[in-house]
């Protein structure tokens, strides 16, 4: 019986020698679909399908942070913001209702992101939350900004925040873009500060809207940054601060 059973083991043993162990791949290599689009402001010029404009109204730039003590999040938005690098002689109140300056600076190039550049600003004592005596009281005084004047765009340095890419990539891990910005900004400080910090952008491709006679296409930006390194101290929200700037553009 011994013989028997170990002959038989042997001959299972060689049988399974000859088993091919092929091994199973769990993920797949990421692999980007991307086009060739180009989009450029051109001089903005209404009815020149070739010169793409900022849909402000469409679009949003949003912030939130961690409530200190709970488990949710401080939410809000900035009223007013722009695509437009903001030089020093720029940096004035305009009595306008409307975009106080060109959103020009920017262009995206989808194939090519070494030329694809962005700046954008917000103007601080737009930050809304919903809650107009907190917006309009402590917010004022915590980011060292003044009041709204109604009917005027404010530009000055105490009441604007920059931002300005440095350089764009290809993301390895999606048909995005990994961006790194310079974000300006007075704050509580006695001078304007730049930080650089580090970004997403994405890609919504060109499109006709149904019933449209124009075409669309989007970029969405997310990033952090300290609030602590510009001079800002708050007892309610965390020191991390998350930005999503989501801008639509058309052709018309």
């Amino acid at each position: 019986m011994f013989v028997l059973f170990s002959g038989l083991g042997y001959v299972i043993s060689c049988t399974r020698d000859n088993d091919t162990i092929v091994p199973i791949e769990i993920t797949q290599p990421f692999v980007a679909t991307r086009g060739n689009h180009v989009h450029l402001p051109g001089t903005m010029t209404t009815g020149d399908t070739t010169q793409w404009k900022l849909d402000k109204v469409h679009s949003s730039v949003l912030w939130s942070g961690a409530y200190i003590g709970a488990a949710g999040l401080l939410t809000g938005r900035f009223n007013q913001f722009g695509m437009h690098d903001v030089l020093p002689a720029e940096m004035q109140n305009y009595v306008t209702a409307g975009q106080p300056v060109l959103d020009s600076s920017w262009a995206f190039y989808e194939s090519d992101p070494s030329k694809t550049y962005f700046s954008g600003y917000v103007q601080i004592n737009t930050s809304n939350t919903g809650e107009p005596g907190r917006d309009a009281g402590c917010n004022i005084g915590n980011l060292g900004t003044v009041p709204i004047v109604p009917g005027t765009q404010n530009l000055t340095d105490t009441n604007l925040a920059q931002i300005k890419s440095t350089h764009v990539e290809f993301d390895p891990e999606s048909n995005g873009y990994l961006v790194r910005l310079n974000l300006t900004w007075r704050g509580k400080l006695t001078a304007t500060h730049t930080e650089e910090v580090l970004g997403k952008l994405s890609y919504v491709p060109q499109a006709v809207p149904e019933g449209k006679n124009y075409s669309v296409f989007g970029l969405q930006l997310t990033f952090q940054f300290d609030k602590s390194v510009f001079g800002i101290v708050s007892t309610s929200i965390g020191d991390n601060i998350s930005i999503e700037c989501n801008m639509n553009f058309n052709n018309k």
